[in-house]
C-alpha cells in the first residue's frame, strides 16, 4: 500500500489555509512557527511541489494548495465526524449560542425536544445577552441575530423573510376609539425595538404616508416587553407578523389589513472557521431544515 504523508503534516496545510495565517495556525495547534513550517515543507516534498505563495508577513494558498485543499478537506470532515460519532456515546457535545431572548421563547425553545431526540449529545449554552455578533469566537460559538444584512465577515444563514405589523389592544381593533386609518396613529404611541428601527418607516412608507408622526416613540430592548406594553394599551407595536402569531396573546390584534415587508431577518450567524466545529455544524443543519420546514 501506497505509504501517505504524515498526517500532522496535512493537519498543519488545512490549518494554515483556513486560518491564512502561520502565526494563527501554531497557536491553534500549540506549536511553534518553526515547527508548523517544517510540517508544511515535509508535505510539500511529499507532493513534489510548493502549496503557498509566501510573503514578508502573509502566506496563501496557490492554485496547487487551493486543489489540495479542495480534494482533502471533505475526506477530513469526514475523519471528524466519525471520531466524534464514535465519543458522542460517552462524551457532551456543547455549543455556546447567543439567541435574542424572543426568538429563544417562541422558535427555539418549542423544537428543544426535537433537537434532543434527534441529537442526544448535543447541548446548548444559551446566552440572551446584547451584542452576540460581536462576542462570536469570544465567549459564543454561533448566534441567531436580528438585522437587516449580517457582517459580511462571517458565514450568515438567513432563517427567516417577514412582514411588518402594527399590533396594538384588541379594543382598538374594532369599536369605541378605534384605530381604522393610520391617521390615527398621530395621537398614539409606537413602540419600536432597539434592533429594529427602520420598521415604522418602511411601514408609513408603505401606507403612502411617510411624514406621518405619532404623539411619541418608545424604544424597547425586549420584543416580550414590547407586547406586553402593547397589550396593556401602552402603544402600538411595530414587530413581525411572526411575532404576533407566535405570541399566542387574545389580548392583542393587528391593526390595518396591509402587506409590509420586513426589512429584518433573523439570521444564524458564526465565523466561518465555526463551521468546522461538529457542535456547530450539526446545529446550524438542524435549525435551518426546521426553520425552512
Amino acid at each position: 500500500m501506497r505509504r501517505l504523508p504524515s498526517l500532522s503534516g496535512i493537519e498543519a496545510f488545512v490549518a494554515v489555509s483556513r486560518a491564512g495565517s502561520l502565526k494563527t495556525a501554531a497557536d491553534e495547534l500549540a506549536l511553534s512557527s518553526p515547527a508548523l513550517s517544517r510540517r508544511i515543507q515535509s508535505l510539500e516534498r511529499s507532493v513534489g511541489k510548493p502549496l503557498f505563495n509566501r510573503g514578508h508577513q502573509s502566506i496563501t494558498l496557490n492554485k496547487n494548495g487551493e486543489r489540495l485543499l479542495a480534494l482533502i478537506a471533505p475526506a477530513l470532515d469526514q475523519m471528524t465526524d466519525a471520531i466524534d460519532a464514535m465519543a458522542s456515546d460517552h462524551e457532551v457535545s456543547r455549543l455556546r449560542l447567543g439567541v435574542l431572548p424572543l426568538f429563544a421563547a417562541q422558535q427555539l425553545m418549542p423544537r428543544m425536544g426535537e433537537l434532543r431526540a434527534a441529537h442526544p449529545e448535543l447541548h446548548l449554552d444559551l446566552d440572551t445577552a446584547p451584542y452576540a455578533s460581536s462576542r462570536l469566537g469570544d465567549g459564543l460559538d454561533a448566534a441567531i441575530v436580528l438585522t437587516r444584512d449580517p457582517d459580511p465577515a462571517l458565514h450568515a444563514r438567513r432563517l427567516d423573510r417577514n412582514k411588518v405589523f402594527a399590533i396594538a389592544a384588541k379594543h382598538y381593533r374594532s369599536g369605541p376609539g378605534a384605530i381604522t386609518k393610520p391617521d390615527d396613529l398621530k395621537d398614539l404611541t409606537v413602540i419600536l425595538h432597539r434592533d429594529m428601527p427602520d420598521t415604522f418607516s418602511e411601514w408609513r412608507n408603505a401606507v403612502g404616508r411617510p411624514d406621518l408622526e405619532p404623539r411619541a416613540i418608545d424604544h424597547y430592548d425586549s420584543g416580550q416587553l414590547m407586547l406586553d406594553a402593547a397589550a396593556q394599551g401602552l402603544g402600538v407595536a411595530f414587530m413581525h407578523a411572526s411575532h404576533f402569531s407566535e405570541a399566542h396573546d387574545e389580548r392583542l390584534a393587528p391593526l390595518f389589513d396591509v402587506e409590509v415587508e420586513s426589512p429584518y431577518s433573523y439570521w444564524f450567524v458564526c465565523k466561518p472557521r465555526a463551521l468546522e466545529q461538529r457542535p456547530v455544524r450539526v446545529f446550524h443543519d438542524w435549525l435551518t431544515a426546521k426553520m425552512a420546514a
